[in-house]
């Protein structure tokens, strides 16, 4: 009887002894993926900080610091250093053009036309040059893009007044993405870039007491919503110095979830003077609800108001057009659709109403016989390489069928 105690003693220390070995080997184990992993990603990934480089300019607003090195990731898909032109755009260096050249295409958009994901050799404008040089020689196709990540048309117009008004183009085209309704309004883009509506980096329209809009200039004195305060997690916090634990952050990462920042500077304009009666009942919460958005059939009342500025931001690209004799053209991105979806649908609506040809992408793509899923990266909504070739193929397809767009004058600079 006395021996039992210490029976039972001997089978709880071994039982003890065997969690401790197999706790020491899963922490062992553990330490050695963590060990390789590191390793293995340090190899595969040559960077995984984001350096974007930015430049106000008191007449364009925010672009590139020109001639800078921009390195962009998502530490899954694609890893590119993009030098920007003089200019301040990631495009090749621009030439001096004269009316007689042939026929320049100027690519004006957000961040598809921006493109850092992609070299610029792979981007749009120039795979539409190269295939023009193939396939319309006598045409003498020259192209240049002028791209900003976060912009609407409204944004995107001082682009045309400043820098390719003196390209003396004929033909521009308007690259339409899906979030375009949203950056077109100064209050939808607030809550998604935090940039106050009435004193944003990006030109703007306002709505003046009578009813209409007012074009106002990029703010000198622009500022962000401030007061927000968002927790950084400790994977975030390894992920600054680990390559193993950013990939690990990336790949877990899920736009469908509550954005802090989003929810945090809608909460902010609420209480800011002169905003108090804002809608917010059918407010986003993340980006991927924000794109949804204008995909339904029916929108409430404050959504459907403020389609009102993109209709505005069309009205001045073509009467600039018109003033300078440019044949302007939308190319819609594959995310907003075709004939059918409502996103496509309202944006089409607007450019018949104004004479404006619409080319769908995604039109294009299934057409052709191609996956419309390699469009975009895998993990990002961005154009692959063969999403900015399609997008090219699209353009030069419907240059071929209207080859007479490019004997146009083309003046670009007049007097009026």
């Amino acid at each position: 009887m006395t021996l039992k105690p210490r029976a039972s003693g001997k089978k709880v220390r071994r039982v003890l002894l065997l969690i401790g070995w197999n706790a020491a080997f899963i922490v062992m184990g553990l330490t050695l993926i963590a060990v390789v992993g590191e390793f293995y990603f340090r190899a595969k990934m040559p960077f995984t900080g984001i350096n974007n480089y930015w430049h106000f300019d008191p007449e364009a607003g925010s672009i590139r610091q020109p001639h800078s090195d921009n390195m962009v990731t998502n530490n899954l898909d694609f890893w590119t250093i993009s030098r920007a032109n003089s200019l301040g755009f990631m495009d090749r260096e621009p030439k001096p053009i004269t009316a007689s050249d042939g026929c320049h295409i100027v690519v004006i958009g957000d961040s598809f036309v921006e493109a850092v994901e992609v070299a610029i050799s792979d981007k749009l404008q120039v795979k539409l040059e190269e295939l023009a040089a193939e396939t319309l020689p006598h045409l003498k196709v020259t192209t240049s893009a002028f791209g900003r990540r976060g912009t609407g048309q409204i944004n995107q117009l001082p682009y045309y007044d400043k820098y390719v008004r003196f390209m003396n183009p004929e033909v521009l085209v308007l690259v339409f993405h899906r979030n375009d309704f949203w950056d077109n309004s100064p209050f939808l883009s607030a809550m998604i870039t935090g940039q106050h509506p009435e004193h944003s980096l990006f030109a703007t329209a306002l709505r003046k007491e009578d009813g209409t809009m007012e074009l106002r200039p990029p703010d000198p004195w622009h500022f962000k919503l401030r007061g927000i305060r968002v927790s950084t997690s400790w994977v975030e916090k390894v992920a600054e110095v680990s390559h193993f634990a950013k990939w690990i952050e990336a790949k877990t990462s899920n736009p469908s979830e509550p954005n802090p920042w989003i929810i945090g500077w809608r909460e902010l304009l609420k209480d800011w003077p002169g905003y108090e009666t804002l809608p917010l009942e059918w407010w986003p919460n993340n980006s991927t609800e924000q794109m949804a958005v204008y995909n339904k059939d029916n929108l409430p009342l404050f959504y459907e108001e403020m389609l009102d500025f993109t209709e505005f931001g069309l009205d001045e690209f073509k009467d600039r057009a018109d003033r300078d004799d440019v044949a302007l053209i939308i190319l819609s991105t594959h995310h907003v659709g075709a004939e059918g979806d409502p996103t496509f649908d309202r944006l089409e609506t607007m450019a018949e109403a104004r004479g404006i040809p619409v080319i769908s992408q995604l039109d294009y793509i299934i057409r052709s016989g191609g996956r419309v899923e390699d469009a975009n990266f895998r993990h990002d909504a961005h154009w692959t390489t063969a999403g900015h070739r399609w997008a090219a193929e699209a353009l030069l397809q419907y240059l071929a069928q209207n080859q007479r767009i490019c004997e146009s004058p083309g003046g670009g600079v007049s007097d009026g």
